[in-house]
């Protein structure tokens, strides 16, 4: 006897790699497609932006066609809004922020074409884009502060009465500890959550039809929304994290 095939009771859009592990079932690389689904578009999404940045930059003209004009809008928007918040030593941070918003951004917007999927839906994905922040704060941290500074900044800078009081020093390393451990999670799971939820909606809609058709459309208007919201509250949180270390190295100078 054979066991019965069980539908999947999540609804979701089908694409390219798992319609094609469907027809290689029972083979090696069907398993592998859906294995590594997420990973496959996430490199789909970087050679479509190292493609796109090649032909921006291609030909720099002192008069700049459309790509080439809209490309530095945005490049100025980027360093604009990250200078505004660290200042301007805040601009050697706009190439990671930059390039992390843009794609996030680019990996929510691709799942909204049909037959493909967002990676940004996977918890595996987002989780590997938070450690990575995760890790850069935490270096920045120790490199502008120094080890005994970063320990110093992680118990709150007791001074005076606090730095005789034990009690209290170690409290905050604690909080502070696991406030950044607990970072990646909340980080990765904010945006993993609304993005699955996001193409899960459009794909439940999407099950009704022709009658669904105008409830589908104005969600998807509704969709593309917060794909790009949720790739500026990543950014943005980014941006507040090392804001957050550099304020307190900057308050020790004074």
């Amino acid at each position: 006897m054979t066991e019965a095939h069980t539908p999947n009771p999540i609804p979701e859009f089908p694409n390219v790699l798992s319609i094609l592990a469907d027809k290689l079932e029972g083979q090696p690389v069907a398993h592998f497609l859906l294995q590594w689904e997420s990973i496959i578009f996430s490199l789909l999404v970087i050679a479509i932006l190292a493609a796109a940045a090649y032909f921006a930059t291609r030909r720099l003209k002192m008069v700049p066609h459309r790509f080439q004009n809209a490309t530095e809008a945005l490049v100025e928007a980027v360093d604009g809004f990250i200078c505004s918040v660290l200042g301007p030593r805040g601009r050697k941070y706009t190439p990671f922020i930059g390039t992390l918003f843009i794609y996030i951004l680019a990996m929510n917007y691709i799942g909204l074409i049909p037959f493909f999927k967002s990676p940004t839906a996977d918890w595996s994905m987002t989780m590997g884009l938070a450690l990575i922040v995760f890790v850069y704060v935490q270096y920045t941290g120790l490199k502008e502060m120094g080890l005994l500074g970063y320990f110093d900044h992680l118990m709150g800078k007791p001074r005076g009465v606090m730095a005789w009081t034990i009690i209290m020093p170690i409290f905050m390393f604690t909080l502070h500890l696991l406030g950044e451990l607990i970072r990646p999670f909340s980080l990765s799971l904010r945006l993993r959550s609304n993005i699955w939820g996001d193409d899960m909606l459009l794909a439940m809609l999407a099950g009704f039809g022709l009658k669904g058709l105008p409830v589908l459309f104005l969600n998807t208007l509704f969709v593309i929304l917060a794909a790009t919201i949720q790739a500026v509250i990543f950014s943005l949180l980014t941006l507040i994290y090392f804001a957050l270390v550099l304020v307190h190295e900057e308050g020790e100078q004074h």
